[in-house]
């Protein structure tokens, strides 16, 4: 196998679902390495790495319509139905490998029309002997978890195997592993970073609502009662429609937002999490927001919005710089959860930190400026990340 170029991010998908789409289409749209102000992006330049650095060198799923095929293919293929804002991406010359099954999908997914429904390979499932020795001579630096909500069995199955490897592991599903302490200790002691869990999309649902709570506790306004409802067409909706694979994406969602708020929400009066599969909406995720709140005086007040946006690019948007983030965190030798990006670009991180403080310790992070000496609500945190 060729050298890896310095500069380059060898990137292990695991599903290649629309998520991975919107990601691989992303990698290219941004390829002009001079375009500093392209709409979109967080950070052109991240730790001296461009997204047109990341490389994707492995990729596994258990569909039949897409082993076998080139990663270039595949991320087209159905059941995916997430906007093509870029199809002009070359052959990868990587072709989908058969992964490994587990609990990584459910079974009412096979009984609906053939371009929802999951069509499963019958071929042998790779142990985790076989995916360590891919990582390897495939050189991966970061493996991005694609799975479907629910596939805890399947993600530790992949953690593993990034542990055994040595490479970074990025948790962008609901599964609980950054945040487990155990998973947390076993990849600080392997020397290994990890950034989870659950990704917090550009400006979706969970980011808006957080913000608004933050707002109301900033403002001093009584919060008593929210809802956050989602409807959405895309595959993930669908997989969720089985309530037994829901607990972690309810409880990730839910404690985002209680994490701002200014005192505990009773269990009765939050409900946050997806609520129903549209199947015509595909890929687009509409999302109907309710706060009611006390302002001065104990005078009642309510806030209702609606959020419409493309679920898979929205999550990209974040994905995009996750990726430079465990590379960074492997270039300088760190492991274990790196805080500030799980803060910042997840929605069930370790810690929870408002999105100020995450942000403030993400560029922290970046510039590889030390917060530990200076508490985050001190001026000279920002006084040292801005020099």
């Amino acid at each position: 196998m060729p050298e890896t170029p310095i500069k380059t991010i060898n990137v292990a998908v695991i599903g290649l679902g629309n998520c991975a789409s919107s990601l691989i289409q992303g990698i290219y749209y941004y390829s002009d390495e001079n375009d500093t102000d392209a709409a979109g992006l967080m950070h052109h330049d991240l730790g001296g790495y461009k997204p047109s650095d990341i490389r994707i060198v492995t990729a596994y799923d258990i569909d039949k319509r897409k082993v076998g095929r080139d990663v270039a293919e595949a991320v087209f293929a159905a059941p995916n139905c997430t906007t093509v804002f870029n199809a002009n991406i070359p052959k990868q010359d990587v072709i989908v490998k058969m992964g490994r099954a587990l609990d990584g999908y459910s079974d009412h997914m096979a009984a609906y029309p053939d371009d929802r429904r999951f069509m499963p390979v019958n071929a042998p499932e790779p142990n985790k002997a076989d995916v360590v020795r891919e990582f390897r001579e495939a050189d991966v630096h970061v493996v991005m978890n694609y799975l479907p909500v629910g596939s805890q069995q399947a993600s530790e199955f992949y953690a593993e195997c990034a542990l055994e490897a040595g490479v970074a592991f990025v948790n962008n599903i609901p599964v609980f592993i950054a945040s487990n302490p155990v998973w947390a200790e076993r990849f600080e002691k392997a020397g290994v970073p990890i950034i989870g869990d659950d990704i917090k999309a550009q400006l979706g649902a969970t980011i808006v609502h957080r913000i608004l709570t933050d707002l109301f506790a900033k403002r001093g306004v009584a919060m008593d009662r929210t809802y956050q409802l989602n409807t959405g067409g895309n595959t993930d909706f669908l997989n969720m429609k089985n309530q037994d694979r829901l607990a972690s994406k309810k409880t990730s969602k839910t404690e985002a937002v209680q994490s701002v708020a200014a005192s505990r929400i009773a269990d009765e009066n939050i409900h946050v999490g997806p609520s129903d599969y549209v199947a015509w909406q595909n890929d687009n995720k509409v999302c109907f927001l309710r706060m009611e709140g006390r302002l001065f005086g104990d005078v009642p007040m309510n806030l209702e919005m609606r959020l419409s946006v493309e679920d898979s690019p929205n999550s990209a948007g974040v994905a995009i710089d996750t990726i430079r983030c465990a590379k960074v965190a492997l270039d300088r030798g760190q492991s274990g959860v790196i805080e500030g990006p799980s803060a910042f670009f997840c929605k069930h991180p370790p810690v929870q930190h408002t999105d100020e403080e995450a942000r403030v310790m993400t560029e922290a992070f970046i510039e590889g400026v030390s917060l530990k000496a200076v508490p985050m609500n001190d001026e000279r945190t920002r006084i040292a990340v801005a020099s």
